[in-house]
């Protein structure tokens, strides 16, 4: 909800930015910058921070003492790491 909240007020930022340019004046580049910023953060933040897994992953994956409650869903995660590239990965425990 809060997402689209922002994209929502990105485009109107970018939108308040525009019109006075179609109206015949000058783009206001601070609005637009604004919108462009507010864009680009919640959609960079959609692709960086995945949804956790819900089984743990397939091989070359192990199992870190790393454990944690993640405070926006409130379930224990489990983290596992692929010691060959460093990724991590959360897993819901059950």
């Amino acid at each position: 909800m809060l997402r689209v909240f922002v994209l929502a007020l990105g485009v109107l930022a970018m939108l308040g930015g525009f019109i006075p340019a179609a109206l015949g004046g000058k783009a206001l580049f601070v609005p637009i910058v604004i919108g462009a910023v507010l864009i680009l953060s919640t959609l960079f933040e959609r692709i960086v921070y995945k949804p956790t897994d819900t089984r743990a992953p397939g091989a070359g994956w192990e199992r870190t003492e790393e454990r944690f409650v993640d405070p926006t869903s409130g379930k224990q995660l489990t983290v596992f790491v692929k010691p060959a590239t460093g990724e991590r990965r959360y897993v819901e425990t059950a």
